[in-house]
């Protein structure tokens, strides 16, 4: 008897140093994607690089992304899932390390594609173990991680930049922490695999077992539904993010100072409502905190288009952000319901390229129907979005594709 306690105690540490490990790598996901929007002009600068060049190195790191995450459920069954996070963590730290080494921008882009393999893939195979075998809660909190890293890394890059007088500082730090990160997953590499730290049913233990064809699982409907459902997601948050300041400054005379703040707290408020969603998600239930999240991001979209007075338009870019942010999370939990535990793994990380994909096409969608109407327009847009990924997904649940609450 007296050999029980400490078991269950190395259990319970086991299972809580790996959540622990998860949050780290999610944070440091989030790290990247802060540092480089205030690098950019000094990076150009090194590199003699006119402005668009950016969109260069942004297509190079999503073309990484999307082909690790796709992939990601094939290369799970092969590798594990702490195996592959060893490996992507090298690459990204790699890659970001291999930024501050070399003389040419031609390699600056080749590095851009390694870490966007090595970020898909952290992003998908973290997103497919913590579906696999923790509730909805973990998964709300594990995004809400990424949120912690997004802020973070442009206040890395600035002391690199004020302190240093160089990008580079900054991503050698970051890329770093990566490398450290991936041998704590050498070293807890058996770990992952073991059933004795999972917490939900025998049938969730299996999900990152299948060795599902990828083409099998594209033939499914239901997958296909919530590819789209990932693609629509991930534009209205990426088209509010992108446009938020543009819409207020240019198009209503919000004073820069004021939209600024205003498009601050729409991440603070969304990396809050993934917090909150956290706590309460288990009791409220999936299915339900989608629906109700889509709903309040349907009035905060009205009240954006509608904008009778200044503030109301202020008040409907926060309400958007706390409304959207469980959304994502929440879909990528219920994930197993609406496919199946035989197509979750595969599916899982299809959603997250999906992700990738919606969030580099509908923002520029937005511009081109700005370009051509007004900034007005995207209000509009915003509002015809969400409607579209709620009734895709209310008629999902009609049809009995889920089972969320």
């Amino acid at each position: 008897m007296g050999q029980i306690k400490p078991a269950s105690k190395n259990k319970t540490g086991s299972k809580n140093g790996l959540i622990l490990l998860a949050f780290i790598a999610f944070i440091s996901l989030g790290l990247p994607d802060g540092l480089l929007g205030v690098a950019w002009p000094s990076i150009r600068g090194s590199f003699s690089r006119p402005l668009d060049s950016l969109g260069v190195l942004l297509f190079a790191i999503m073309a990484g992304y999307l082909t690790a995450s796709f992939f990601s459920g094939h290369m799970i069954a092969r590798l594990g899932v702490g195996r592959l996070l060893a490996v992507s963590c090298a690459a990204t730290g790699a890659g970001l390390i291999g930024y501050t080494l070399v003389p040419t921008w031609w390699m600056i882009v080749a590095f851009g594609v390694v870490t966007g393999l090595g970020a898909g893939a952290i992003d998908a195979s973290l997103n497919t173990y913590i579906a696999s075998n923790f509730g909805e809660g973990l998964m709300q909190w594990l995004h809400a991680s990424w949120g912690i890293g997004v802020t973070i890394g442009p206040v890395i890059m600035t002391t690199g930049i004020s302190f240093f007088n160089t990008w580079r500082w900054g991503y050698v730090l970051v890329g770093a922490a990566q490398l450290t990160l991936a041998i704590c997953f050498v070293l807890t590499g058996s770990l992952w695999q073991r059933r004795d730290v999972h917490i939900e049913t025998e049938k969730s233990q299996r999900l990152t077992d299948y060795k599902t064809p990828i083409l099998e699982t594209l033939r499914q409907p239901p997958v296909r539904l919530s590819i789209l459902f990932f693609v629509l997601y991930t534009g209205i948050e990426a088209t509010l993010g992108s446009w938020a300041y543009t819409l207020l400054t240019e198009s209503r005379g919000i004073l820069p100072q004021v939209a600024g703040l205003w498009t601050g707290s729409y991440w603070a408020t969304f990396t809050m409502g993934r917090v909150l969603a956290g706590i309460y998600a288990k009791r409220i239930g999936v299915h339900t905190l989608i629906r109700v999240g889509l709903l309040a991001a349907f009035g905060g979209a009205i009240l954006l288009w509608w904008n009778p007075t200044g503030v109301f338009g202020l008040f409907g870019v926060v309400i958007i952000g706390f409304s959207i942010a469980p959304i994502f999370p929440g879909l990528v939990s219920g994930t197993s319901g609406r496919v199946g535990p035989r197509y979750t793994a595969n599916t899982i990380g299809m959603q997250i390229g999906a992700a990738g994909l919606g969030t580099a096409i509908l923002p520029g969608i937005a511009g081109i129907l700005a370009q051509r109407s007004s900034l007005e327009i995207i209000p509009v847009y915003l509002t015809i979005l969400v409607v579209t990924l709620f009734g895709l997904y209310s008629l999902s649940m009609r049809q009995g594709k889920t089972q969320l609450t």
